[in-house]
């Protein structure tokens, strides 16, 4: 099936890994960092090209020495999550997974940035400020949240009088939109924010082998586009699937780190996650902040036992079904090939879901109504029926422009998938192939 290219500029073109299309589904929105890989944040445009015309148009353009990037779109209005780096970027403070932060962009007034996460970097810390750095903002179903990953510039840096502290670990976290935090001006790299900020998963620096307990959260997804059916049938409204790092026993009797799939229980109302439960929301000058109360963490999945333990393959994030009942990730078959998978968030699974002879290799979407999951493998853009198994292949494979494992998102209608390629070994290119259902 032929694809189409939609953009041509000497420049990069990065997709995210979600969340790519408008709400309308005309759009697609991109940034422009250089890397094949995007991993040196030197992008300083946020961009959106029409699918149907290939007519682009400037969303942001950073000012000020600042990057930009890892942009997403929301699905009930305009507006787009995207991390800013500083403005004036100083050798102690430039950019970094510390030192970062979310805003919003909304189409109809392009330029206008408005601040998400606001930040405090001096105790005592205000409550629904963060101390550090956030990451891929993904708005829930509904508008209201933005998840984030997160990590702690407070604790990134040694301690000046020497006193034990808690590390600083990747961990998981949301904002609430439209509930404005302000923080005192105490550091030149505090700022205020338009939403409540708050960390929810509880991080552990040594985790005991065996134990549910995590250095590392990330990679996550909201579940469903209204939550999932508990299992006495009510329904939980929020909540993130995620990846979560375990000690298990290792072979020889040594120990190793795997992921494994975990989540999250939010409260119902966004409004409870500004109360606080047994420690600080923001943290204090030698722990982690806290999540909030309500919040409750737990383990899906147990590999430790498989013959490939644990979650494997490309990066990619977690994603649900639109009606919450399977949660997707990549892990070995038994013949050490990587595959799809699924795990209820009640934690039946994982139930595998291709069994192609090629390894999948890129992160994935659903689409909206929950049939299909789309993935590139064996240098192809392709779907598999999820509860049949059955995979199609929906483009060629092309040595010269070979696909990118980054993207391969569907578009809201489900008719169409946009993917890059890499053209001329020099530049990604942004392309959109039809998906049949």
């Amino acid at each position: 099936m032929p694809d189409r290219q939609l953009t041509t500029a000497r420049h990069g073109h990065m997709l995210t890994n979600a969340g790519v299309w408008s709400a309308d589904g005309r759009w697609i929105v991109y940034d422009t960092r250089s890397p094949l890989d995007g991993s040196t944040f030197d992008g300083t445009r946020i961009e959106r090209v029409e699918a149907d015309t290939g007519r682009i148009e400037v969303v942001y353009a950073s000012r000020h020495g600042a990057r930009c990037g890892v942009v997403t779109a929301g699905t009930v209005d305009d507006r787009v999550v995207f991390i800013l780096g500083p403005e004036h970027p100083t050798a102690d403070w430039d950019y970094g997974p510390a030192r970062r932060q979310g805003v919003v962009v909304r189409a109809a007034r392009p330029g206008v940035v408005e601040p998400l996460d606001a930040r405090d970097l001096v105790p005592p810390y205000t409550p629904g400020a963060l101390r550090g750095g956030s990451h891929v903002h993904v708005l829930s179903p509904d508008g209201r949240l933005v998840s984030f990953t997160y990590e702690d510039a407070v604790l990134d840096r040694p301690p000046a009088d020497g006193a034990q502290r808690e590390k600083n670990l990747r961990g998981v976290g949301v904002s609430v939109c439209g509930r404005a935090v302000s923080v005192p001006r105490t550091h030149p790299r505090n700022h205020d924010g338009t939403a409540f900020s708050v960390l929810l998963t509880r991080l552990t620096d040594e985790p005991r082998p065996g134990s549910d307990e995590i250095s590392r959260a990330c990679e996550e997804g909201w579940i469903g586009t209204q939550g999932y059916k508990r299992a006495d049938g009510t329904r939980q409204r929020y909540a993130l699937a995620f990846q979560g790092r375990v000690v298990v026993a290792g072979t020889g009797g040594g120990l190793r780190t795997i992921d494994e799939v975990f989540v999250c229980d939010l409260p119902d109302d966004p409004a409870a996650l500004a109360e606080a439960d047994r420690e600080p929301l923001a943290g204090t000058p030698t722990c982690r902040p806290a999540p909030p109360r309500g919040v409750v963490q737990r383990r899906l999945t147990r590999t430790a036992d498989r013959r490939h333990p644990g979650i494997d393959g490309p990066r990619h994030w977690l994603r649900s079904s639109p009606d919450g009942e399977r949660i997707a990730c990549l892990m070995r078959d038994d013949r050490g090939v990587v595959q799809l998978f699924t795990v209820s968030p009640r934690g039946d699974g994982p139930v595998q879901v291709t069994r192609d002879p090629w390894p999948v290799a890129s992160s994935f979407t659903w689409s909206p109504d929950g049939r299909r999951i789309a993935y590139i493998a064996d240098g192809s853009v392709c779907t598999v029926d999820v509860d049949s198994g059955a995979s199609t292949r929906l483009t060629d494979p092309t040595p010269a422009a070979p696909l990118r494992p980054e993207a391969c998102v569907f578009s809201p209608d489900g008719r169409r998938i946009a993917f890059l390629r890499t053209i001329a070994a020099a530049h990604n290119q942004i392309f959109v192939v039809d998906a049949p259902g």
